[in-house]
């Protein structure tokens, strides 16, 4: 257990930085290369493989396959895939067509999306062997993986990687890399069952006995809501950015030039939010915790629908950028940490699972695909007579939609979900 901190946070650190290479700034390279219609699928195809992908590999982590292993082996996978979507990308050029890149794009999603559960699941279990607080000190932890995420926004963006298949080749490079690395993580134990073991116990569908308890019903219920509102902006922030290209008095000012750069702004204050969950965790309960990420997803697609590059306007986009901080951490997290503490230690990687299922599966592809539906109604379906002003009203539409939409799931949470005996201090363990 030498050095074990240091150690979950490398991992972690490699893990977003793969998805940071590429999910801000794919919007913006689909966009420009006319697939602006299927940016919603591109992000759509990371929940719907969310739905089965986790449980599946966390079932293979509980009973068959260490969980250091298993996140070996989905890395490897993921990353060539990704490598060959970029080549491909690269190849092609302005002649890029969806179904050979969304193939390989889609398979490599398919054993990435699992990791992230994964390397919760290697986290934990390091922490509690080594004697460790995880409420304390996972958040510490984890914050490297928002600082990975962060590095490689600026680095495809800076070195012009935003609007190319580049950007899938970094990602694919990182994967393998971390491939190799999880091999040296601690073991993780695997919980083999002697004896018959009924059909349920066989597929690893214990972890929806939760839905037996009414709490843990509601969380889950909840969870994919708020779900919906995930990849949103991942997916269409740097396109509604690009868009004002289209103007000479917004086109050389940074929010254009360095979408993704701008972007980045949520995931630094996201690194500051991570810091901030223990506290709150213990003094308002994860009721009130969630209930401040659902108003601050409020405000982070106004704030998107009321600004612009130019000044005062841009303030806006970086105080949407400030809030995503609260929006994100203090809901996926605290989270986490819940589902971690409210579950028997012999399935938590497949109840790990079930909360991506409901959140980055469910959720965020009815979210995506929801989100593709209401923008292209109002944007990319006007008439291509359509001057600047009637598309960056369609834009302004579109996220005071998504708005609107965060505000019902917030009032619903607030009279609807427990406080008690779920609104408590979490209980630390060692």
């Amino acid at each position: 257990m030498k050095n074990l901190k240091f150690r979950l946070i490398v991992m972690n650190f490699l893990e977003f930085a793969v998805w940071g290479s590429y999910l801000i700034c794919m919007g913006r390279y689909l966009a420009e290369h006319g697939m602006g219609t299927h940016i919603g699928i591109f992000y759509s195809i990371q929940g719907i493989v969310s739905i089965f992908m986790p449980a599946l590999m966390g079932i293979v982590a509980d009973r068959w396959i260490p969980a250091q292993k298993t996140l070996s082996l989905c890395h490897f996978l993921a990353g060539a895939f990704m490598c060959a979507a970029g080549i491909y990308g690269l190849n092609a050029g302005a002649d890029v067509q969806f179904g050979p890149l969304f193939t390989l794009y889609a398979f490599s999603v398919a054993f990435f999306m699992p990791t992230i559960a994964l390397t919760n699941s290697v986290a934990f279990n390091a922490l509690i062997k080594g004697g460790y607080d995880t409420v304390k000190d996972f958040p510490p932890i984890r914050v490297f993986g928002t600082v990975g995420f962060i590095a490689m926004e600026w680095c495809v963006d800076l070195l012009g990687f935003q609007s190319t298949a580049h950007q899938f080749v970094v990602s694919g490079g990182l994967s393998l890399l971390l491939a190799a690395y999880a091999l040296t993580l601690p073991n993780c134990e695997v919980n083999k069952v002697e004896g018959k073991v009924d059909l349920v116990d066989a597929l690893g569908l214990r972890a929806f006995a939760l839905f037996k308890q009414k709490k843990m019903a509601l969380f889950f219920i909840f969870c994919m809501m708020l779900g919906v509102s995930l990849q949103i902006t991942n997916g269409f922030a740097t396109p509604f950015l690009g868009s004002f290209g289209a103007d000479p008095a917004f086109a050389e000012t940074f929010a254009v030039q360095h979408s993704t750069m701008l972007i980045s702004i949520s995931q630094i204050c996201e690194a500051v939010c991570i810091l901030l969950i223990p506290f709150f965790l213990k003094r308002f309960g994860i009721k009130n915790v969630m209930l401040l990420a659902m108003f601050a997803w409020v405000l982070r697609f106004a704030f998107f629908g009321m600004g612009d590059p130019g000044m005062p306007g841009v303030l806006l986009f970086v105080l949407s950028c400030i809030v995503y901080g609260f929006a994100f951490d203090f809901f996926n997290i605290s989270g986490a940490l819940y589902v971690d503490q409210e579950t028997d230690p012999s399935m938590r990687s497949s109840a790990q699972g079930l909360f991506m299922v409901m959140t980055n599966g469910i959720g965020a592809t009815i979210g995506t695909l929801g989100a593709q539906a209401v923008v292209n109604k109002f944007v990319y379906h006007l008439p291509e007579t359509a001057d600047f002003m009637q598309i960056w009203e369609g834009w302004k539409t579109s996220w005071y939609t998504f708005a609107g939409y965060a505000l019902v799931v917030a009032v619903l949470f607030w009279l609807f979900f427990p406080k008690t005996p779920v609104n408590k201090d979490i209980e630390v363990k060692h």
